[in-house]
């Protein structure tokens, strides 16, 4: 019988939330475009798929392969400022768990023209 407890690993982006906080307004303020596509970022959407072209932060180097990349641990990784990037909602959901090179050598440099159909973003 499950006692109902169940073990679920904490995320690393949030586990130090108000440095990760810090990072993410940081980057904000910068005001860059996508990281993966280039384009302008809508800060002031919300975050979600209802807001494609909304900010969100992007780990250059996945935080699901942290060891590859030679972090001592996933938080590590996620807060590295050298490791994160801004790009929208839409462009983070089609690179995943990979690397941009990985993502341009599967012929996904679509990731560079992803193209959404206008609406009320």
């Amino acid at each position: 019988m499950s006692s109902g407890n169940h073990s679920k690993k904490a995320n690393p982006r949030s586990k130090n939330g108000s440095q990760r906080r810090k990072l993410k307004a940081r980057l904000r303020a910068l005001g860059l475009p996508c990281a993966i596509c280039g384009r302008p970022i809508d800060y002031d959407a919300p975050s979600d798929s209802a807001h494609p072209y909304s900010f969100v932060v992007d780990e250059i180097r996945p935080v699901a392969r942290y060891k590859e990349f030679g972090y001592a641990s996933p938080t590590a990784a996620a807060l590295d400022w050298n490791n994160i990037q801004a790009c929208h909602y839409i462009c983070n959901q089609l690179k995943g768990s990979r690397t941009m090179a990985e993502l341009e050598a599967r012929g996904a440099g679509a990731a560079r023209t992803v193209s959404l159909p206008d609406g009320d973003w």
